[in-house]
């Protein structure tokens, strides 16, 4: 199971089983709260009239005296007393009132006269002056017919004469209690969908955190270059910066133990060239031979000293991939600079093959935000590369596109095209294809400078075999 599927039913189990426990205990204490409550009301209302009733009782006239008349008219009034969206218009206690042994002398519903309770509880503990109370089924089989009964002395003076015990059927207050009861199953509901979201929402903040930096370290594990994706400042923004503090530490080394290596390799050749080269040297050749020996050196010399440089240009735009100083660049401007230097001599071989320059359409608005100096380098070793495969009076067009988004810098020549072979790896280091007019290779880093200079501008840069012959370079920068 997913991670986010077990958080989100962690979270919702351990906030639901809450809600419904709560729930449980507020409608659990709905309706005993709301009997309380009236047992309460009653308590007093049997007081009261109790205190009404002794006067009557006393006399021996509670059948028909005032008090019998008074709950006579209560009973046959109608009265409309709206509570709480309910409109309560008759009259609902029932007033028993038993002499000092328990008989019942007088009942508002005559339906008791002359029984003996004695031994109900409300009039039982009265009569021992203590409190009562019951509640009893009107109806044995129906739960919901309760009555509650309270009951009160009746005094004459300190004398016991009497007991005055109120009935209310719990039907009365039963509608108060479904609305209470409903209302909070009803916010109860509420609570648990909003849980329920607030989950949702943790949830997908969660993993769609965890997505994002798993992305970031799956990219780097493949050797991707990545950005660390903002994740905010909480704890999974420091794991994701803690993360990338050791990518960058491990990179670091990693970096350097690979440039060593590579570097040491590819130096192997020349120096061997070099040395040999010397030793012949030493023992004083013909000077045919020793003016070959000194060119000899003096190519693999340069050779090194133009690995070491394009190196060290290479390893300083990958170091500082992510803190390049980027400032409004015109792309043709900046074309236009590049060609006028080759024009005028700083490519020999563009003078010595005859090879011509075709730049006519650098009029685009073309203005990005880049490294002028890195983008300057990289449109260098671009058209060095097209005039080291130009054959001769051939001709190199220069051209700039535009998209929405990139500014396109595209670099045609008119050489024998890339083998199959090849294409796969002319991005990698140190990898390099013959020259057709010398046989010789380059550093073959100077593709690799102008991928990771494409990269830093969020760009790209490839190398396409045209129909009509010749390579097409593209290098794309955000605009």
């Amino acid at each position: 199971m997913k991670i986010s599927y077990r958080i989100f039913l962690g979270y919702f189990l351990i906030v639901g089983l809450a809600a419904y426990f709560i729930l449980q205990v507020f409608v659990n204490q709905v309706k005993p709260g709301v009997r309380q409550s009236m047992e309460s009301s009653l308590v007093d209302t049997a007081n009261v009239l109790a205190q009404l009733a002794a006067n009557d009782v006393k006399n021996g006239v509670i059948a028909d005296g005032e008090f019998s008349a008074a709950i006579m008219s209560a009973k046959t009034s109608r009265y409309k007393a709206g509570i709480s969206d309910f409109m309560k218009e008759v009259f609902n206690y029932r007033i028993i009132i038993t002499d000092d042994k328990g008989k019942v002398i007088y009942d508002s519903d005559n339906l008791a006269v002359g029984k003996d309770y004695s031994r109900w509880n409300d009039i039982y503990l009265t009569l021992q002056g203590k409190y009562g109370a019951r509640s009893t089924r009107s109806d044995p089989k129906d739960e919901r017919s309760t009555v509650m009964y309270v009951a009160a002395p009746i005094m004459d003076g300190d004398k016991l004469i009497g007991v005055l015990s109120v009935a209310n059927p719990n039907a009365s207050i039963q509608p108060f209690i479904d609305k209470s009861q409903k209302n909070i199953v009803k916010q109860g509901s509420v609570l648990i969908a909003a849980s329920f979201l607030i989950g949702l929402i943790v949830t997908f903040w969660f993993t769609h955190s965890l997505d994002r930096l798993g992305k970031y370290a799956k990219a780097v594990a493949i050797g991707e270059r990545a950005v660390l994706p903002d994740l905010g400042r909480n704890e999974m923004g420091e794991l994701g910066e803690a993360l990338d503090t050791m990518r960058k530490k491990l990179d670091g080394k990693q970096y350097v133990e690979q440039y060593v290596q590579t570097l040491t390799h590819e130096m192997k050749s020349p120096l061997a060239a070099i040395r040999g080269a010397s030793e012949i040297l030493e023992e004083n050749p013909a000077e045919a031979d020793r003016v070959k020996f000194l060119d000899n050196i003096k190519t693999q010399s340069l050779r090194l000293s133009e690995m070491i440089d394009k190196m060290l240009a290479l390893a300083s735009v990958e170091y500082r991939q992510n803190e390049i100083e980027k400032k409004p660049v015109n792309l043709a401007e900046l074309c236009r600079q590049v060609i006028a230097g080759f024009e005028h001599g700083a490519n020999k071989k563009l003078v010595d093959k005859k090879i011509r320059l075709m730049h006519e359409d650098l009029n685009i608005a073309s203005t990005i935000h880049g490294d002028t100096f890195l983008l300057t380098q990289s449109l260098q070793n671009l058209l060095d590369n097209a005039i080291d495969f130009s054959p001769p009076y051939g001709v190199i067009k220069i051209a700039i596109d535009s998209s929405p988004t990139h500014c396109i810098i595209k670099i045609q020549d008119q050489g024998a095209g890339i083998p199959d072979y090849a294409a796969p790896r002319l991005f990698e280091r140190f990898y390099s294809l013959p020259r057709p007019d010398t046989g010789q290779r380059s550093s073959g880093l100077g593709l690799s400078f102008v991928k990771e200079v494409a990269l830093a501008h969020n760009g790209d840069i490839t190398l396409v075999n045209q129909p009509e012959g010749g390579v097409l370079a593209s290098l794309s920068i955000e605009k």
